[in-house]
């Protein structure tokens, strides 16, 4: 007998089928045993009787977390008025037959059948693996799952193409101190703080291109919304004539991936009692701008030009209320705050052609026009008191002919994490890395 998916049982009633799952929790009522079977699909009642002797046997030790296979007949469920308990669809199935495929050999550290299990954060993370059993937290990636496919798509949709760039670098891809340094052979090399100079040279071939892969960052943060390891979504497109079309195209990705999410995740969004965002044109403020409505609308000053966390959250805030938006794009940062090959604005050098876009109080992409001509890239390395030399590889992708472009870098466990509202970013990592973990 073929195994069926739980989700496609109900095309069998009346009919005999075999089931491969998991327990998520057993009941005994007098004579009769309860068991909810999970398998990757979703969870069924599977109700085994006293005229099944061989499979009450068989179940005698069965416990949360055994691996079944079971064999049963397909049954629409009899409701509440014969004392059925209605927890997991409109089926049952009637147990012939069961066999045990695996059992866990330790005491369970952590009880995954409930949906809010109120547990530490760190709780969870030691016991990562099961605790992905849960039905809330698994429908975090159930999600991601989703994000991964819709980003692909709308970037393909779009026009550009995927490229996979190296992870183990001769050079930090932005200066600075914030890189991880390996042992390659007899050399030092480091680990991709981002794509940034290989897509650019992909983009100087392919025009449009685009990569979901690793990011890392030598950052000792301890904050809810920094992972020392992530998933990008990065993408560059030449030929454009301002910042204005890249941001354009990426708001366009935005709710591509809303949208998708929105029509595939229903279920797991109502366990997060979460939604997406609706399409709207996502508002465009200057950082200058956004400065003095803080100081003006909530009394916030701040140091250096920047925009911090609380100033984020408050101008994401004062957008909804205005705008009614989630989203806002902070433009024009200034140049001491920005890499090297960021596009100084034409009216002001002072400031750059760059963008951060803010989604319900958390920055989650960062991107804007690249500088192209050679010489002015080398001369805003010197700038940044970094030696050109150091960067020769780079500043040659420049030497043979690269158009106008631009792109932007995207925390994709960043979004996850604003659209379900989880309270830390680990929390959309499977199993994250900071400052202090390394495992599981």
């Amino acid at each position: 007998m073929e195994r069926v998916l739980i989700k496609d049982a109900p095309k069998h009633i009346g009919e005999v089928v075999k089931l491969c799952g998991w327990v998520n929790v057993r009941r005994d009522h007098g004579k009769l045993v309860f068991l909810e079977l999970r398998d990757r699909t979703g969870t069924v009642q599977a109700i085994i009787l006293p005229d099944a002797p061989e499979a009450i046997e068989a179940a005698h030790d069965v416990r949360p977390q055994f691996s079944l296979m079971v064999e049963g007949l397909v049954k629409e469920r009899p409701g509440k008025a014969q004392n059925v308990e209605q927890t997991t669809g409109n089926i049952e199935i009637e147990v012939k037959s069961l066999s045990v495929l695996a059992a866990p050999s330790v005491e369970l550290p952590i009880d995954v059948s409930q949906t809010e299990m109120g547990l530490q954060l760190d709780t969870l993370l030691n016991y990562r693996t099961l605790a992905l059993r849960n039905a809330k937290i698994g429908a975090i990636f159930q999600i991601y799952s989703e994000l991964l496919a819709a980003y692909e798509s709308a970037m393909r949709s779009a026009g550009f193409l995927e490229i996979k760039t190296p992870k183990i670098l001769e050079a930090a891809t932005e200066g600075g101190a914030n890189f991880f340094k390996i042992d390659y052979f007899e050399r030092v090399a480091f680990l991709a703080q981002s794509p940034q100079f290989y897509k650019q040279a992909g983009m100087s071939a392919f025009e449009r291109v685009f990569e979901i892969g690793t990011v890392f960052r030598a950052e000792p943060h301890f904050t809810t919304r920094h992972v020392n390891e992530y998933t990008g979504f990065d993408a560059e497109m030449g030929f454009i004539e301002s910042m204005e079309d890249v941001m354009a195209a990426l708001e366009e990705a935005m709710f591509a991936m809303f949208e998708h999410i929105g029509k595939t995740c229903q279920e797991a969004l109502a366990l997060h009692e979460a939604s997406v965002p609706e399409r709207m044109a996502i508002p465009r403020i200057r950082l200058t701008e956004a400065l003095e409505i803080l100081k003006a609308e909530y009394g916030k000053e701040v140091e250096d030009q920047d925009i911090d966390s609380e100033g984020e959250r408050l101008i994401c805030e004062y957008v909804k209320k205005k705008y009614g938006s989630d989203l806002v794009f902070l433009t024009h940062y200034p140049t001491h705050l920005r890499p090297f090959y960021s596009m100084p604005s034409p009216e002001d050098p002072a400031y750059t052609e760059t963008y951060d876009l803010l989604f319900r109080g958390v920055e989650i992409a960062s991107g804007g026009q690249r500088i192209h001509d050679p010489k002015m890239l080398e001369e805003q390395i010197r700038n940044k008191g970094l030696n050109p030399d150091d960067f020769k590889d780079y500043v040659d992708i420049f030497r043979f002919g690269t158009p106008p472009h631009g792109g932007w870098g995207l925390g994709s466990e960043r979004i996850i994490q604003r659209i379900l509202d989880l309270g830390s970013i680990k929390e959309a990592v499977l199993y994250p890395r900071d400052v202090k973990r390394l495992a599981p």
